[in-house]
């Protein structure tokens, strides 16, 4: 019976991809006929039941709604967005494992990840006009409040694991007060003192209801559909056209004291990486450099090479003694 509950919810989620009945040969005639005989309507119902934790979640672990709102996002990003996205979707098999596995870790729905795909792509260097920034995209207020550190050479919004971490705390925070997951994320996106407004002139705390009767931003109004549309995208890639994805292999790295004056181009040529890529790997250094006035700090480098850059370190105290 589990397994058939289980692929009884992937089949409507299928459904919803390719817009047609979908039969897989494990599946009983009985369930085939049954299946036949519901509407999308009726599909997405059940799907949205499953999800809303009146059963067992099979695939997603946020509440799935899908209405004309999504299909639209679903449609842009196959379509105008498809290159972009494309693009996104390559990079999350790079940071997604990492984001998901601190968010399931902290007891919160893994995918809240994708919240990141939408705010930044992923980029740790985007910055928004409101001077957000990271793949979390904090302002600096709310960065400060939940312990990211900027200054002129560091910037821990930057950094995909403080981020990540300040991220879950904040929407704990968010989720103590409103109590869903949609509300958690429009909060996020427009703050929570402008919707805790939104929610008392109007008298609701139906996400939906709110975008109903105009009273969200258009920003927040899009972001919810956009994050749903991505997460249905992304669990079925090859269904929504995106097929023969390059994708990333996920972040590895060991960490490694360095000192200061460490410069980050210069290690890059020691260790014979890219200066991008140790540069990506350590997007927090502003400058790219520890100032010889800080203390030393720790650094990420490639997995295999803790010990070349300690010999790098050494041969660096050595030149600074000689100067």
């Amino acid at each position: 019976m589990m397994l058939l509950r289980n692929l009884f919810a992937a089949i409507c989620v299928l459904n919803l991809a390719v817009g047609a009945p979908f039969a897989h040969a494990a599946v009983s005639k009985t369930t085939d006929q049954k299946l036949k005989t519901l509407t999308l309507k009726d599909k997405l119902k059940i799907l949205e039941q499953k999800q809303n934790g009146k059963n067992e979640h099979f695939i997603f672990d946020l509440p799935v709604t899908y209405n004309h709102k999504v299909s639209y996002w679903i449609s842009y990003f196959q379509t105008r967005g498809k290159n972009f996205f494309r693009n996104w979707l390559e990079k999350s098999s790079k940071y997604m494992p990492y984001i998901q596995a601190e968010l399931k870790k902290a007891g919160l729905p893994g995918d809240l990840g994708y919240m990141v795909m939408i705010e930044s792509g992923f980029s740790a260097t985007a910055t928004s006009s409101a001077s957000a920034v990271g793949p979390w995209q904090f302002i600096p207020s709310t960065g400060k409040a939940y312990g990211l550190n900027q200054n002129y050479w560091i910037d821990e919004r930057r950094d995909l694991q403080k981020s990540t971490k300040a991220a879950i705390r904040y929407m704990k925070a968010l989720h103590e007060e409103f109590g869903s997951w949609y509300l958690v994320a429009a909060s996020y996106n427009m703050g929570e003192g402008g919707l805790r407004s939104k929610i008392r002139k109007f008298g609701t705390k139906d996400y939906w209801e709110l975008v109903r009767l105009g009273a969200l931003p258009q920003e927040t109004q899009d972001y919810v559909p956009k994050i749903l549309a991505a997460l249905m995208i992304a669990k079925a890639p090859n269904l929504y056209g995106f097929r023969n994805l390059d994708h990333e292999f996920p972040l590895s790295y060991e960490f490694v004291k360095a000192p200061a004056g460490t410069d980050i181009e210069l290690l890059a040529d020691y260790l014979s990486v890219t200066r991008k890529s140790l540069k990506d790997l350590n997007a927090e250094l502003v400058l790219g450099y520890i100032p010889k006035t800080s203390k030393q700090h720790w650094i990420r480098v490639p997995v295999g090479s803790l010990g070349v850059a300690q010999q790098f370190f050494r041969d660096q105290n050595k030149k600074f003694a000689l100067d």
